[in-house]
Order: C-alpha cells, then structure tokens, then sequence
C-alpha cells in the first residue's frame, strides 16, 4: 500500500500500457484515494480489515463457548429492538436489546445450566419498535438458515446451531491455470419436476461434471432467495444458503465432494442489489427505506424492482469541533456530498465526526468472507457489476468504447471501492480465491490489480460473443457469415485483463428465446434426433455448427471457458481465458427454461435438466455430449487457455476459413456451407509435420 500518497503505486504501469488512459489520471487517483482513505479508516477504527470483515461471528444469533447467546444487529432507525422467538413463548418485550453507539444494538442471554437457551431448529425474529411505535417482525440481516413452509408465503428463521456442523475432510484444490466453468443452479439439476437437492447434485451431478472435463463448478441460486423463479437474483438472506435444496451441512458436504474431485467451486454472488422484501428479506429493516440502502428514487433499481445498496452508508458519532474543508480527506469521509450529514456549519467551521463505521461495507465484506469460511467456496462471480459502476445501472445505455463513458460523474465511484476493498481482503486474506466480474461496459483496468488502480478482478465475462453467435444465427444466410466480424468479436479485448469466453448465455435460452441448440435445429430436435432415423440436413447442419461454435470460442475467446446448464436471465461473457457452461448445453439441449410461476400453472416442466437423453444410445444427443468431452480434454493436454492469446493467421472471407495458432496447436475452421477443401494451405510460425487430433470430417457419421 501507498503510505500517504492518493496515487496508485503501480498506476503508471497501466497507463504505460494503455496511453489513452492518460487523460484520466486524476480519475485513478481520486478513487484510489478513496479506497486507501477507507482501508486506512477502518485500520484505525476497527482493528484492522481481518477483524473488520469477521463480523459475521459477532452480528446476529451466535452461540458463545460458554452455551450463552450473544446477539448483535445494526439497526440505526429503531426506537427499541427485542428478540422473540420460541425460546420465551413468542413475548416480544422479554429479551430488549441495548442501545450501542452508530446505530447498534446488543443482547447477552446467559446460558441455562450450561445450555444454550435458543435450541437448535428454533424460530426467531428481531422485532423492532419503529419510529412511529409500530412493532416490526423482521428476520435478522446475518441469519443462517431460514426455511418456509408449505402452507406459508414468507420465509422463517430458525436458528442453526447443530450438536455437531460439517466437517470438511478435503482441502480446497490449487489454483487453476485453465479455468473451465460448467455453471449450474442445483434446483433444476434433474430429469425430474421437482426442485432438486443438494444431495442430488453431490451424488449424481458431480461425477457428470467431472468426467465431461471441467474444473469448476459455478453454483447460481444459493444465496437465499423468496421468489423461486428470480433465478437467485432477488436475495433475501444474504448469509443463508437456500433451504429449497436442503440444509447448510448439505451444501457444505456438496463441495467438500467437489474437492475431493479436484473441482473448483465459485458462487455467483449478488451485492448489486436486494429484494424488496421487507417480511423476510433486508428492506426496511429498521423501518425505515434507508438502512442498508439508499433513500427515494436513488434506492430503487427501475428495471428490476429491486433495493440498491448504499456503499458509502456512514454512521456517525458527531462531536462539534474546528475543522478545515482541506481536512476532509484525512478525516476519512468518502465524497464532499457527506457533508449533508453534518448539520453544525457555522464561520467556515464544520462538525466533525469522530468513530465514522461503515456498516453497509461491513455486511456486503463480511458476507464474502462467510462464503469462503464457512462453506469453502473458492471464489465469486459478481454479478450485476455494470448497474453498479454507474448511476444509470446501464439502463438505455449503450456502450461504444469511448474512454469518456467510463470517467465522470456518471461512475458510482463509491460502488467501484466497494469492489476494490473487496477484491483487495480476498487477495490478502484468501489469495488462492477467485473473483469474476459480470461487466457488459467494458470498464478499463477492471481486471487489473488494485495497485494500478484497477477494480481487482481477475476475470470478466466476454459478453459480447453469445450475443455475436445469436445474431449470425438469426439473421444470416451461411454464405453470408462475416469471417473477419467473427474473428474480431472473439479476439477483441483488453490487453493482459483476463476473459471468460461462452457460446451462449442466460438470456438467450429464457422462456420466449432458445437455446443455441434450438437455433441451430428447432423443431426438429423433437423428431429426428434418433439414430434410427435418417440424418436431415437440419440436424446434420445443426450438430456440425453446434461443435464449431463450441470449439473456436473454447480455443479463440479467451483465457477461460465457461458452459450453461440452464437458460438464465443474466448475460456472460466469453473473452480470455476461463471456460463456463450451463448445464445442458455442452450437449444441445432442446428446450429453453421456465421456473415454476403463476403464468404457466405453476409448472417445473421446463425446469429442470434432461440428463437422461446423453445415456439414451438411440439419440444424438450422447455425440454432442462426447465432443464436450473431447474438447475439454483436449484443452486439459494442451492448456490453450492458458497459453498466450492466439495468433490468427487466415481469415478468408470466399472460402469461409478462419485458421489459428495457439498453445503449439494449429486449428482450422471451414465454414463454408458447401465447399470442402483438398490440400489447403495455411501460414504457420514453426514448419513441422501436425498429427491430427481432431478432425469434424473424420468422425463416425451419426
């Protein structure tokens, strides 16, 4: 870290490396100082960012060695806090918090002949006297595990406190240099309509996974979410893992299983914002519409009906004393428009405010670290990163690449040191951790290291080409694919910032578009895809192009490949060098996904996987689902995505042929719809004889 400087200590190796990042400088350096301004703060005022971001074994429900409960929340709008639950009849005054300075409250329960006096399995709830009198059920921010039942439409907490947790019995596996993702949501992980389990996944997923090549599992839809069909990405419980799958040792027993395997686990993470919710979720904690997130139109998300999280949140403990405008900065306040906050103004003097906490910091960093801690995931894919980095959440934005779109008063700068403090306590604290960021803005330096003055990430999806892939599909004849358009979208990307390259992407496959598959083959995927029935030119057509497509964005588009199990609602991205897939896909699967909802009776016909068709030996299906295979064996030999980024020596725009080379390997692609070539000669950078390794043409004709 810098001592005293807001310069990033290694900025000028960046703008060494992108000199049209030059003018922007001053940008660097005012969100540096920001975050360097909050790192040292909460050094100073917390103990350090190790004690900082443990806070989720002080705040909510926790059980003491003693067998007493300590009990802790922030709840700075509250006139009054108790917590009831089962263990006292449901009496709402009988076990009152104490008020704490900045908003928080406390409350020590002594243990009962050395037992603990909230049993496990127990339901509770913190009540809240509002500011207008009104008593407020709510579920604690940092709860564990919550649970609804059947006949119910909210979700209860139930203390989780086992005579005896989980034990993970394997260690994490190392670092990967490849990354290939295969992205999952446990509860349609079945043939079967139901909401599957996480045993379901452990015993009979997994093994799938491994042995189709891939070395990282991203697991979306974890973080506790009300509403089935959002997909997981309106979180109501931050610290719980979804209870519709089973329990929280379930989901920890699934990725020790994971480990053992040499799988590499990621959670997709969802701090761009919250549910609504106020009865089961963070809205209105505290009755009031601020808390966690900002106040007014500010704390709204237009689009997705959702709370927006306010990264700069101050409690204050205020003293009137002289200071200076000029000392702001070293007393720690993140902008000038915290000055709204202080009300004592007179004679150029302001009152200062001593033991400034950041508590939103403190429960989005905590939340993180629980994740990895407590559940041993590996990493993070955050998601919804763009509505973060600007005020307009990307909403009728469209982003053309000029620098200007990403410096200004239109960057959410408190949001991007949210990111950065983040980024900067998992490489300190975990740095065998991964983090991937969901960007489709294409934000400079976000996937460089904090002290260059980037966002830390070590990924970003490479949103571009699914979308790229759809619109040639749709739109074009085979004769008319743009060799050159092709090539650009799956090389185009920033200098020495990791991509994950992807064929094909949550939105892409949502109820009323298709699967890449569906595209390629559409109704005939119901008919023909039987190897007792003669092979139409629909599917042979469709199959061939479904493993090109695959294969030149495995090899050509970026660092790490990623493959969907599921048809999502989120875009991904496909650029350097990290492989994901959604499940189903890496084999064509032939319907789109549709979670259960009123409009379609409450159905889990579309969600769910159809696994069974890959084992099935009379359908097509079992092919697409062995080129996966190859292909991702193939990568494990050779390590492309590893490899520095291809050089690309042909792309013919007549004969439809695009060649490359990477990782010592030559690829061909033919994409003409009807020409096949004899003796086709291509450039290459070291002469020698290339064996074959994998050839369309020289497979069993299916």
């Amino acid at each position: 870290m810098a001592a005293a400087s807001t310069e990033p200590p290694r900025l000028q190796q960046l703008l060494e490396r992108d000199p049209y990042l030059a003018p922007f400088r001053t940008d660097f350096q005012r969100r540096y100082s920001l975050f360097y301004n909050h790192l040292k703060n909460i050094e100073e005022s917390e103990g350090g960012l190790d004690k900082f971001t443990k806070s989720y074994k002080t705040f909510g429900v926790n059980q003491l060695p003693d067998g007493g409960i300590y009990c802790k929340e922030w709840a700075p709008g509250a006139e009054a806090v108790f917590l009831a639950g089962d263990f006292n009849g449901w009496n709402p005054f009988s076990h009152p918090y104490k008020k704490l300075e900045y908003g928080k409250w406390e409350l020590l329960i002594p243990p009962q002949d050395g037992q603990s006096p909230v049993p496990h399995g127990s339901k509770l709830k913190v009540v809240i006297r509002a500011q207008n009198g009104a008593l407020l059920y709510r579920i604690s921010p940092w709860a564990r595990y919550v649970v609804r039942e059947e006949d119910k439409v909210n979700y209860d907490w139930v203390h989780w406190n086992p005579p005896q947790s989980y034990i993970h019995k394997n260690p994490s596996p190392k670092r990967l240099k490849s990354l290939r993702i295969y992205e999952s949501h446990v509860g349609i992980a079945s043939p079967e309509g139901k909401v599957a389990s996480y045993k379901n996944f452990t015993y009979n997923v997994l093994p799938r996974i491994k042995d189709l090549g891939y070395n990282c599992v991203q697991l979306m839809a974890i973080m506790e979410h009300a509403y089935y069909a959002s997909f997981g990405y309106q979180v109501t419980s931050f610290f719980a893992a979804s209870s519709r799958y089973g329990t929280p040792d379930d989901l920890k027993e699934m990725i020790d299983v994971a480990h053992s395997m040499g799988i590499t686990v990621l959670l997709d993470v969802v701090h761009s914002h919250a549910s609504k919710n106020s009865e089961d979720g963070l809205n209105q904690f505290d009755g009031t519409d601020s808390c966690f997130f900002h106040s007014g139109y500010r704390g709204t998300h237009q689009l997705w009906d959702s709370r927006l999280f306010d990264y700069a949140k101050l409690s204050y403990a205020p003293v009137v004393c002289t200071v200076h405008f000029g000392d702001i900065v070293r007393f720690g306040l993140p902008n000038k428009s915290s000055l709204g906050l202080l009300k004592t103004l007179s004679c150029g003097m302001l009152s200062r405010a001593i033991g400034v906490l950041w508590e939103v910091l403190r429960f989005l960093l905590s939340n993180l670290r629980m994740w990895i801690e407590d559940y041993r995931f590996d990493g993070f894919r955050f998601d919804g990163v763009t509505s973060m980095l600007y005020h307009h959440h990307g909403i009728g934005t469209g982003f053309s690449g000029d620098y200007n779109e990403y410096f200004g008063l239109h960057v959410d700068e408190d949001a991007l040191c949210y990111l950065m403090l983040a980024n900067h306590m998992i490489n300190t604290l975990h740095p065998e951790c991964i983090t991937i960021a969901e960007d489709v803005s294409g934000m400079p330096a976000l996937c460089r290291p904090v002290e260059e003055g980037g966002g830390g990430f070590d990924y970003r999806l490479a949103m571009a080409i699914p979308d790229k892939w759809i619109q040639i599909i749709k739109e074009l004849k085979d004769e008319d694919w743009n060799m050159g358009n092709i090539v650009h979208t799956l090389t185009n990307r920033r200098y020495e910032e990791k991509y994950i390259a992807y064929a094909e992407s949550h939105d892409q496959a949502l109820v009323g578009d298709k699967t890449l598959a569906f595209h390629l083959m559409d109704a005939e995927m119901y008919t023909n895809m039987s190897v007792l029935m003669p092979l139409t030119p629909v599917i042979d057509r469709g199959i061939q192009l479904h493993k090109m497509i695959r294969l030149i964005t495995h090899a050509l588009g970026g660092e790490s490949y990623l493959n969907f199990m599921a048809e999502l609602s989120h875009a991904v991205h496909l650029f350097n060098s990290v492989q994901i897939t959604k499940k189903g896909n890496e084999f064509g699967h032939p319907e789109w996904l549709d979670f259960p909802r009123i409009g379609n009776n409450e159905s889990y016909h579309y969600a769910r996987r159809q696994f069974n068709l890959t084992e099935d030996d009379l359908l097509r299906y079992k092919f697409l689902n062995a080129f996966d295979r190859d292909m991702n064996k193939l990568e494990e030999r050779f390590g492309w995505l590893a490899s520095p980024q291809a050089y690309v020596s042909e792309k013919h725009e007549s004969n439809k042929v695009i060649a490359f080379e990477r990782a010592g390997l030559i690829f061909i692609f033919n994409f003409h719809p009807y020409q096949s070539y004899v003796d086709y000669r291509v450039g290459i950078e070291t002469p020698g004889k290339y064996p074959f390794l994998y050839c369309f043409v020289c497979e069993e004709k299916f």
